[in-house]
């Protein structure tokens, strides 16, 4: 690791980490523009966090720019310090500007690839990062040891101010413009103009094997990706070990992370590693490919790279069969410990929709909501009203299904289920299995989105296209082996449930992990009681916690 990009701290003993972040500004130019952009330590991406599993880490976060600022810790579970997770106006309120607020926790249990990102407005688009949690001392992977390790991550790239884009949509009531490129390791590649010198090169030897640690740090795309020539072995997502096996090309989500082996074994060349975005349904998206080489050790680099072969845009096939080949490692040493007994059923319908608005342009904008529930972000943290007990903030009569049933992802419908605007929470009482159907609906249109439980993982133990059957459905259930995740794709007018245990106490941000339907409302939290014992419990907020 270059400690003196990462400002990593020396340690006070080896199982505590400290970092230091920086936000502040720093002038970027992609595509032929300059301009200023948000970023960590002046770096797009941002530093890597380098832990092992049991680590303490504190990351101290001084916001040196004018907007509020939080950081979150994409994946880790932040097991009873909800304060440290970082949502805005869920966990904390933001970090104002001139200040600082130290993140602390403890790396238990987890182990892989999770990210880092801001979780605040449209600022996530430069600032994020990877998290890289090594197995603790005295253990190793459960595939073969790699020659060597790269981070891969996947984004986009506004010519314009981001923030002034969403600004000026907002006052349309229209969606913001799509970015102008996506990007690897923060750059576009060569296909794009101005972009030669602004490319990512990995440099491998032949018959040696690498670990790629792929982010989708992208705001409003899935994204394919794959490498010309070579397979990918896919071994890991979202920080969980998996059975291993063999695609030309990847489908990750916003959100999503996952770990592959590639075996240098071609003819050495130069190799185009490639992503683009996947669309099945008639919405406009940035849907240009971004390029980074693989180029084998002594090949100049007058070579032009192979292209490699993208699955099309809309290829639903490819997207469905890619993630049915996901299941758990489960073995003695890494457990599926999935749930069997579920005591709390949960249905929620995704839907996409337009409210009236006095201050657009056309007197409309576009709304998202969860169970016809269009979430309303307070203004002081959840978090901190839940544990203060203070009155007025949010209500938890959140509905356990929809208020009113329908052919979900029948014909399109437009017209107004009775969408209502709130700040209501779902009250799970300690160690309570939920089980969770998110149902895509065809309010407006069918689309598939990517939803993130923080606080959490969850094993997805059953997917499928048109309605959920509750009859027939469950019994198709994968209840064994099922992939174990922090993010998990609806798929176009389908259903995915997921299943887990609320033995994590505190207010925990559910939502999708599109920006835009989260801006739109698409979003909601649990709120998780304490349990009987102080272990059980949330612990008491930081004295540096953020004030709103």
């Amino acid at each position: 690791m270059d400690t003196s990009k990462t400002k990593m701290l020396p340690p006070l003993e080896a199982a505590v980490k400290k970092y230091q972040f920086d936000i502040q500004v720093k002038n970027v130019s992609r595509l032929c523009h300059p301009k200023p952009i948000v970023t960590v330590n002046g770096m797009f991406p941002g530093p890597t966090i380098y832990v092992k599993e049991g680590d303490r880490v504190l990351i101290n976060v001084t916001n040196h720019v004018q907007y509020n600022m939080s950081i979150h810790w994409h994946g880790l579970k932040q097991f009873r310090n909800g304060w440290a997770d970082g949502p805005a106006y869920i966990t904390q309120c933001p970090i104002k500007t001139g200040n600082s607020y130290t993140y602390d926790f403890n790396v238990t249990d987890q182990r892989g690839t999770l990210w880092w990102h801001a979780h605040i407005l449209w600022l996530r688009a430069t600032v994020y990062g990877a998290i890289v949690i090594m197995p603790k001392n005295g253990t190793s992977f459960p595939f073969p040891q790699p020659y060597s390790e790269t981070n891969i991550l996947l984004g986009e790239w506004w010519n314009t101010d981001v923030e002034g884009n969403v600004k000026q949509a907002n006052k349309l009531g229209l969606p913001p413009k799509m970015s102008d490129a996506h990007t690897i390791n923060g750059k576009p590649g060569p296909l794009f103009p101005c972009s030669e010198k602004y490319t990512y090169a990995m440099e491998v030897e032949l018959g040696k094997t690498y670990l790629l640690r792929i982010i989708n740090a992208a705001l409003d795309d899935e994204l394919f990706f794959a490498i010309a020539g070579h397979n990918m072995t896919v071994v890991e997502i979202d920080a969980v070990y998996t059975k291993p096996f063999t695609t030309q090309a990847l489908l990750i989500a916003p959100g999503q992370t996952t770990n592959v082996l590639v075996k240098a074994d071609r003819t050495p060349g130069r190799y185009f590693m490639a992503t683009r975005a996947f669309m099945d349904v008639p919405i406009s998206v940035d849907n240009k490919t971004a390029t980074a080489i693989l180029q084998y050790k002594g090949i100049p680099n007058s070579i032009m790279p192979v292209m490699p072969q993208l699955p099309a845009p809309n290829d639903t096939e490819f997207a469905l069969n890619y993630s049915k080949r996901l299941r758990s490692l489960n073995t003695p040493q890494f457990p599926a410990n999935v749930p069997l007994k579920v005591d709390r059923h949960l249905f929620f319908t995704i839907g996409l929709g337009k409210n009236p608005c006095l201050t657009c342009q056309n007197g409309t904008k576009l709304t998202a909501s969860l169970n016809n529930i269009t979430f309303v972000m307070p203004k002081t943290g959840l978090l901190q009203a839940h544990y203060f007990n203070i009155k007025g903030v949010f209500t938890t009569d959140f509905p356990d299904r929809p208020p009113t049933a329908f052919n979900y992802t029948g014909a399109p419908l437009t017209a107004n289920l009775g969408t209502s605007l709130g700040t209501r929470l779902s009250r799970v009482a300690f160690n309570t299995t939920v089980e969770l159907v998110l149902q895509d609906t065809n309010l407006l249109t069918v689309e598939s989105h990517p939803f993130h439980l923080h606080g959490y993982n969850f094993f997805v133990v059953g997917t499928g296209i048109g309605n959920f059957d509750p009859a027939k459905d469950p019994a198709k259930f994968n209840l064994v082996d099922p992939p174990e995740r922090n993010t998990v794709g609806v798929s176009t007018g389908g259903w995915t449930a997921i299943r887990f245990r609320a033995n994590n106490p505190g207010v925990w941000f559910m939502h999708c992990h599109l920006e835009l339907h989260t801006m739109w409302g698409l979003k909601m939290a649990f709120v998780v009681d304490n349990g009987k014992s102080p272990e059980e419990s949330v612990l008491p907020p930081p004295s540096d916690l953020p004030q709103c």
